[in-house]
């Protein structure tokens, strides 16, 4: 297996689409290679930010594709998990052999199995597919919490190479990390709200929803952070603190997409049974964009005068 540095920021991607629901390439490729000029580390496909639960098979391995064929330097991890194992193996395989150099793998949904469930499911995906893989654990979309004594056994294996934590729990995340010391084993932020705080407890970065809208700002907080400047990726998470809050005020990825059209990286467009931000949140995210631009033009004048470039602090 070539080894993956996880450490930095990762965009969770979002899919375009057209007035007709199909995937618009295009943008989705100039969107991936936006993100790689911003300096993030890493870019994430088809999860569920990039709405994986309406895509066709055949369209996971053609966003994955697209993505790699975008971008020149950075790794391309792709969304390929299912409640189905055989089907999360399938989408794995054929990832593999479209060229991600990851894999991200949301627990089994709505079937909540035990947790040897989910070390079966796991260790079937990382005994058959030699590439590093990010076990997911979302429990809000998930129905089932993937315990610390789970994570840690999954962590033994060569091919487990980390865990997104999105379960809104710290204590539970610096658990994970403090006994997954010893191993080469990342533990990533899920939460953007939680990014800096669970990198205070031994995590090596995000996956990130945030960081398709402010790449750079999300970079120089984790780069400072990853640096022990606290102080510096402190007052960057307050910067986008509003922006963090007003990206989750309805189901993701409905208030990124919007923003992203509103920023003009992409159209606002979602498959049903997901719809179009409510119009009573539009404006305040409207005026939270404006804020985070004024405010990336000040830092970037700032930091010229010295010298460096907010990306350059990452």
């Amino acid at each position: 297996m070539t080894a993956l540095d996880l450490s930095g920021v990762f965009p969770a991607m979002c899919t375009p689409f057209d007035s007709d629901e199909r995937i618009d390439f295009e943008t989705l490729q100039t969107d991936a290679q936006r993100l790689e000029a911003a300096g993030v580390d890493g870019l994430v496909p088809v999860g569920s930010t990039g709405e994986s639960a309406t895509l066709t098979h055949d369209e996971h391995v053609q966003v994955v594709e697209a993505v790699i064929e975008a971008v020149d330097d950075v790794p391309v991890i792709a969304g390929t998990g299912s409640n189905n194992t055989r089907e999360a193996l399938e989408l794995s395989e054929r990832a593999a052999d479209a060229g991600a150099d990851g894999l991200l793998l949301i627990s089994p949904y709505y079937n909540k199995p035990e947790q040897r469930g989910l070390i079966e499911h796991y260790e079937t995906i990382a005994d058959t597919i030699d590439l590093p893989q990010i076990v997911y654990n979302v429990p809000s979309r998930t129905g089932r919490n993937i315990e610390p004594d789970t994570a840690v056994e999954l962590a033994a294996h060569e091919n487990i190479s980390g865990y997104k934590a999105a379960s809104g729990d710290l204590g539970q995340i610096g658990e994970i990390a403090e006994r997954t010391t010893d191993e080469d084993f990342a533990v990533l932020s899920g939460d953007d709200a939680l990014t800096l705080p669970t990198i205070s407890v031994g995590g090596t970065g995000t996956i990130s929803v945030c960081a398709n809208i402010e790449p750079e700002l999300t970079c120089a907080m984790v780069g400072a952070a990853l640096d022990g400047d606290y102080a510096r990726a402190q007052d960057l998470h307050h910067t986008l603190g509003p922006l963090y809050r007003h990206l989750f005020v309805e189901t993701n990825p409905i208030p990124v997409k919007e923003a992203m059209e509103i920023r003009g990286y992409g159209p606002a467009r979602m498959r049903s049974p997901l719809t179009r931000l409510s119009e009573e949140y539009r404006e305040d995210l409207e005026a939270v964009l404006a804020d985070l631009e004024d405010e990336s033009a000040r830092a970037g004048t700032t930091d010229a005068s010295d010298g460096a470039t907010v990306e350059g602090d990452r």
